[in-house]
């Protein structure tokens, strides 16, 4: 078994761990989806791979929060630390503002 890119904490936070995988950030099918790369955090807006496997041929993990294996329900607010050392807030009752998504704590590493 391969190291998950990521660790879970808590009830809506997610640390991504490993600079080779981005990741890929699914909140139900009514919110945009999240990319999650070594230097930061941004509203996806190329093709959702079909797959895990498609997802892992795309140097992507694909995680949907609403799923029991993660949070197990659709989030309003997720906060993801990223490994530039930056905590993001994604705020997703502000989808389509300049606020959905924004630095929470900066060097919290």
């Amino acid at each position: 078994m391969t190291e998950k890119p990521y660790l879970l904490s808590g009830r809506n936070t997610i640390i991504h761990k490993l600079r080779k995988f981005d990741l890929l950030v699914l909140n139900g099918d009514d919110n945009p989806p999240i990319l999650v790369t070594h230097k930061g955090i941004k509203e996806f807006t190329g093709q959702v791979p079909e797959s895990k496997r498609d997802a892992k041929l795309m140097d992507m993990e694909l995680l949907d929060v609403t799923l029991g294996d993660f949070f197990g329900e659709e989030k309003i607010l997720l906060f993801i630390q990223t490994l530039n050392g930056k905590e993001y807030k994604i705020d997703y009752s502000k989808v389509g503002t300049e606020l959905f998504i924004r630095i929470h704590q900066d060097s919290i590493i």
